[in-house]
């Protein structure tokens, strides 16, 4: 495949990033394409046809559209070439998926909304900080690390003994929730964990698509 494949969406976007680190790690070529879904009015009506949920991102190549993260990146693992994001052995794939889903479900929500939008970025904006939604989010984040931790166990990577989707969720919430003291204090809990951030969090495929 040698057209180029095409994201919509907007480099804060965690999910956007999650995209952009996979074709990153296959070592594909792409062109981002901004779309801003806070934008006064909402992304552009004609995004809609894209998705129709109004997220982001939304994905194309060669004619093929596709949207929800954890469908692009699967598709983005299997059709091009370069190291392999999916497990071959049926356990440390569904550990993957597992993974994956907790992200989705867990951290993206508590991690990321629950105390990174708060902490930073709507007093970046000139919002005041809703403690109450911090102080609430607290103690599920600590239960989003430990149960990642404890999967994790003593294997170098969250799925297993090789990078993998799972990884390449994770990482781009944990570098938001990490800009927040509470991230900073409470990731050192979990040894397993800070070694992993250790080598992930200065990967090329994270430097390249950094959104600070």
């Amino acid at each position: 495949m040698t057209e180029k494949p095409r994201i919509f969406g907007a480099k804060y976007s965690v999910y956007v990033r999650i995209v952009r680190l996979v074709l990153a790690e296959k070592g594909v070529d792409y062109e981002l394409l901004p779309v801003d879904v806070f934008a006064k009015g909402g992304p552009p009506f004609d995004y809609l046809d894209r998705h129709p949920f109004g997220r982001i991102p939304a994905f194309e190549h060669k004619g093929f559209s596709l949207y929800e993260t954890s469908a692009v990146t699967r598709f983005v693992d299997e059709a091009f070439e370069g190291p392999k994001l999916q497990s071959s052995n049926i356990r440390e794939r569904a550990r993957c998926n597992q993974l994956m889903s907790i992200a989705d479900n867990y951290v993206y929500p508590h991690l990321v909304w629950g105390i990174y939008v708060e902490r930073v970025s709507k007093p970046r904006r000139g919002d005041i900080t809703d403690e109450a939604k911090v102080a609430a989010a607290i103690p599920k984040a600590r239960t989003c690390l430990k149960a990642i931790s404890d999967l994790m166990g003593v294997n170098p990577w969250l799925a297993g003994k090789q990078l993998s989707l799972a990884d390449l969720y994770v990482a781009p919430m944990l570098d938001y929730f990490l800009m927040v003291p509470e991230g900073g204090e409470m990731i050192q809990e979990y040894g397993n964990l800070e070694a992993w951030w250790s080598h992930v969090g200065v990967r090329r495929s994270m430097v390249s698509t950094s959104p600070v």
